[in-house]
């Protein structure tokens, strides 16, 4: 029994309601005396997928002494509840344990025909991200494309306003988005924390937008390398509203440090 992330449910919040039970495709969750309980913690894989369906934010990501995250005793525990997933084939796919096809971990760059001047010039522009999933809540820590890479921390609506995004900030990285003013603030806290300790990245990439709740993330950023103690750099890049790169900065290693590329 080792030290891992897992969830935690305040039941001072709990109403019962079951939503975070319907979320977890692991069944990890049931209801004990009106409250949502923790099946077994070999059941949880620690990502948090039920966190953003408790209305009461009774859950939480925490760290403690947990036994791990068994995907086989899963499979067993579905299939005797009459709700184990289907699997699911494909060549460049390892399907997490939720069996759920969109969160399944994939490899976008193998047989990707190489990029050519003309091709761009003639409009067809290539996309160059290498992998997924992509949204931080979905990213294990443990994931393959997030090992020694330069990640990016990506806010959702800069994707759509920044339009060389592909080319200048994308290719060649790994990529965790999400929103820093509707999402899990904690939760994301944690698990970009968990990712910079497992995948020990060369840098960390904040790409957010000029208005001040998208702000959010070069907080969040800071804070997750402070919790993970790596000493990783920061770079810091705001994009207008209009598409333009408004700033942009790297600070050197900053486990402990106050960034201020960005506030």
């Amino acid at each position: 029994m080792g030290v891992r992330s897992i969830i935690e449910i305040n039941e001072d919040r709990c109403t019962g309601c079951g939503l975070c039970i319907i979320a977890c495709a692991e069944g990890a969750l049931t209801l004990v005396d009106g409250k949502a309980r923790l099946v077994s913690d070999t059941y949880c894989d620690g990502l948090g997928a039920c966190l953003g369906d408790c209305p009461e934010g009774a859950i939480t990501i925490v760290s403690r002494k947990a036994d791990p995250f068994d995907e086989e005793a899963v499979r067993r525990h579905l299939e005797a509840n009459g709700d184990a997933p289907t699997p699911h084939k494909d060549t460049h796919e390892d399907v997490l344990a939720c069996g759920c096809p969109g969160s399944a971990i994939m490899d976008l760059s193998e047989g990707r025909p190489v990029r050519t001047a003309g091709a761009a010039a003639a409009g067809d522009i290539p996309s160059t991200l290498g992998h997924w999933p992509v949204k931080l809540k979905l990213a294990p820590p443990t994931a393959p494309f997030l090992k020694g890479r330069e990640i990016v921390l990506l806010a959702d609506c800069a994707a759509a306003a920044y339009p060389d995004l592909h080319r200048k900030v994308l290719d060649g990285r790994a990529v965790v988005m999400g929103c820093p003013k509707f999402d899990d603030s904690a939760g994301d806290t944690e698990r970009l924390s968990a990712i910079l300790k497992e995948a020990t990245p060369t840098l960390l990439c904040v790409v957010y937008m000029e208005v001040p709740c998208c702000h959010g993330y070069m907080r969040l950023a800071r804070e997750a390398i402070a919790r993970s103690g790596m000493d990783i750099p920061l770079r810091a890049v705001m994009i207008g509203r209009g598409g333009a790169v408004l700033k942009e900065e790297t600070a050197p290693g900053t486990a402990g440090k106050r960034v201020e590329a960005a506030r």
